[in-house]
């Protein structure tokens, strides 16, 4: 019995995972901020040609079959899913599977949505909590070139804001999917320039699978603003309660004998519930002494509860090996950043100083389940951990052509985790600096030339310390460094087009791979990505915005273990391509193309997926000003491809004990379309 508590506590307990300044918009920008359908140019602004900022107006135009498929506006950026609508969804960017977010450092309102030591795996990004129409926009950036992205930044970070008025306005959607949602809003205003947002939503979703997802949702939002984002105070209350069923990947031979089809489950009773309460407050001043003040502070709680049944019998032939994932958590944290610009040695720098710091206390567990009924106890911890960093940047203009970004992080972590089934407890802690340096040359010709390079890091979970510490495993990095390297040029020199392409190179002390046995990510072997990014889009007329995507990478592990150098689940290819429509009369739409490259499914390459592609189409026309109807084709020609696809063995009733390695698939939902009308007041 402790043989087996030792060795699932250890694959649970090894999980790991898998905000930046606001950039200036005053006199002194050398570029004024053009804005498209789809983004900024932010040429004379960046520090980097991989960096952007994406407007609410391509939020709006984006058919959006999930929340999180909001992201995939970063360009590069897949968001997909292998599991149940309630549950974190899987990212992808520039050759990383970031599993449920780690490495993807995202943001929403202020607020850190990556949460550390989670049950299920480092980093968790869920964004069922958010409403499409509360948000303003989006900005991004990749690799671990900026001062003030911290925890799992070095691939890449997401910043959404939240609107700072939303017309009154009501929208219903119904779809073929067994999928409703209705949507309410509005703003009060307030003495003195007061405003009172309101808004709610209510979501039911089933999906194609063959046991119902019986996804139930419900958001609530208040958002009390007084000023706008560059001179004031806004605080928001957020609610979401979340309910729903799950399929899983499935073993392929499965459907191949005709036990469950394509959309079926071996285990119906897989699912989860969740729920998120969160305060924050976002202020900024614009004249503090001789700079700018900017401060947000969050309390944010979570629980969260999952059902998983990946290995079927092969742990308990008995009663199966389902297990429950259970996560309770307060996370409480904050920033405070001043930027101040002036001259030094007659150049022109703009700098920003900054401090913040973040607590989470946990309770984590793993239980054995059968039909969610608990059966035993596996692992159950207490966690509290926290961070403080501070940071600095100078961004220094020698003349007209020339800036050098240069920056500095030092990150202090500390983290107590007492495990309550054993009586063991550790402590670990970290200290690390990160250098951040980049140069911009130009623009000329309305084209610049981009060279950085820099340290980052991500934190790993706090209870594998306890199991290092008793010898189970070998102690992983509590602070796991990554150092990336940056060439790229951006351009809007050609008439209605923006431009851009980087090579990057990306390294890590220790990648972070899937376990299917356990459901999870694990701390694992070094690895380093090598690449190139191109983006681009091009508008002919104000009508319309053409855009193009396309990553290709190259990832391998750097140990020479005889095992094989490929890491898995790292597509080579992430690519998309659209048309947005906008001002066209009464009419507006969006085609969408997406493409996810074939990649190895395990080490030495024996085993492939070919990937998947998909097309969404939407297609709207507004009836008056105020009122317009939307309808949403998703996977518009049927694909029969996988979104998920893992390679591990399990075990099926009458089958060797020790059970078959076998290619498990989670397949793209099949076409299906939505109709919705939003009326305005």
């Amino acid at each position: 019995m402790r043989r087996r508590l030792l060795a699932t506590a250890a694959a649970w307990a090894v999980a790991t995972g898998c905000h930046a300044a606001e950039a200036d918009a005053d006199a002194k920008v050398v570029s004024e901020v053009v804005v498209t359908a789809s983004t900024q140019d932010v040429i004379g602004q960046a520090t980097t040609s991989s960096e952007g900022m994406v407007t609410k107006q391509e939020l709006e135009l984006r058919p959006v079959y999930r929340v999180g498929q909001l992201l995939e506006t970063v360009p590069g950026l897949v968001v997909t899913v292998h599991s149940g609508e309630g549950k974190a969804n899987q990212y992808l960017l520039r050759g990383f599977n970031l599993d449920h977010g780690t490495d993807l450092a995202t943001f929403v309102g202020g607020m850190p949505v990556n949460e550390r030591t989670h049950a299920h795996g480092q980093g968790y990004t869920d964004l069922n909590f958010l409403m499409p129409e509360l948000a303003s926009g989006v900005r991004f950036t990749k690799g671990p070139y900026y001062a003030d992205a911290g925890d799992f930044s070095s691939v890449g970070s997401v910043h959404m804001g939240f609107v700072e008025d939303l017309p009154a306005q009501m929208a219903a959607s119904a779809g073929t999917v067994g999928d409703q949602r209705l949507f309410a809003g509005t703003t009060f205003k307030l003495p003195g320039d007061a405003r009172l947002i309101v808004a709610g939503e209510g979501v039911h979703l089933d999906g194609p699978w063959d046991h119902p997802d019986n996804l139930r949702k419900f958001n609530g939002a208040l958002r009390l603003v007084q000023g706008d984002a560059a001179n004031g105070l806004a605080v928001t209350a957020l609610y979401y309660r979340g309910q729903w069923n799950a399929t899983t990947d499935q073993p392929l031979r499965a459907i191949q004998a005709g036990l469950i089809g394509r959309f079926g489950t071996l285990d119906p009773s897989d699912g989860g519930q969740a729920e998120r309460f969160s305060l924050s407050a976002e202020y900024a001043r614009e004249e503090v002494g001789p700079g700018r003040l900017a401060a947000d502070a969050y309390v944010i709680r979570n629980e969260l509860t999952l059902f998983n049944d990946f290995t079927h019998v092969l742990d308990d032939p008995i009663h199966g090996d389902q297990h429950a994932q259970n996560d309770r958590r307060v996370t409480a944290g904050g920033e405070v950043a001043y930027h101040l610009d002036g001259t030094v040695a007659g150049q022109r720098v703009e700098s920003v100083f900054g401090l913040q710091g973040r607590y989470d206390r946990i309770y984590v567990d793993a239980r054995h389940t059968q039909q969610r009924r608990d059966l035993e106890t596996l692992l159950a911890d207490r966690v509290a951990e926290w961070n403080l960093s501070a940071y600095g940047q100078a961004t220094v203009h020698f003349g007209d052509y020339v800036r050098a970004a240069l920056g500095l992080r030092a990150d202090r972590f500390q983290g107590d985790d007492h495990n309550l089934t054993g009586g063991l407890s550790a402590k670990e802690g970290a200290t690390l600096m990160q250098p951040k340096a980049s140069l911009i040359i130009g623009p000329w010709a309305r084209t610049e030339l981009y060279v950085s390079a820099g340290r980052g890091f991500h934190s790993n979970d706090v209870r594998a310390g306890t199991l290092a510490d008793v010898g189970v495993i070998a102690r992983p990095p509590f602070l796991v460094k990554s150092t990336g390297y940056e060439v790229g040029v951006r351009t809007s020199a050609i008439p209605h087009v923006q431009a851009a392409a980087t090579l990057f190179q990306m390294e890590f002390a220790s990648e972070l791979t899937y376990n299917a046995d356990a459901g999870q990510t694990e701390a694992g072997r070094p690895g380093r990505r090598t690449g190139l990014e191109v983006t681009a889009q091009y508008r002919p007329f104000r009508w319309i915005e053409l855009n193009a995507n396309v990553a290709v990478s190259r990832a391998r592990y750097t140990d020479g273990d005889p095992a094989g150098d490929h890491i898995e689940d790292a597509p080579a290819l992430v690519a998309s391509a659209g048309v947005l429509l906008d001002n066209l009369g009464p009419w507006f739409g969006a085609l969408e193309v997406r493409d996810l490259g074939a990649h190895a499914l395990l080490p030495d390459n024996s085993r492939r997926s070919q990937g998947y592609r998909e097309v969404n189409l939407n297609l709207g026309y507004r009836i008056t000003p105020k009122l317009k109807v939307q309808v949403d084709v998703f996977n518009l020609f049927d694909s029969h491809d996988d979104a998920a696809d893992y390679v591990y063995v399990d075990r099926l009733p009458g089958e060797a004990a020790a059970g078959v390695e076998d290619l498990h698939i989670h397949p793209l939902e099949p076409r299906s379309a939505r109709i919705a009308i939003t009326a305005r007041f």
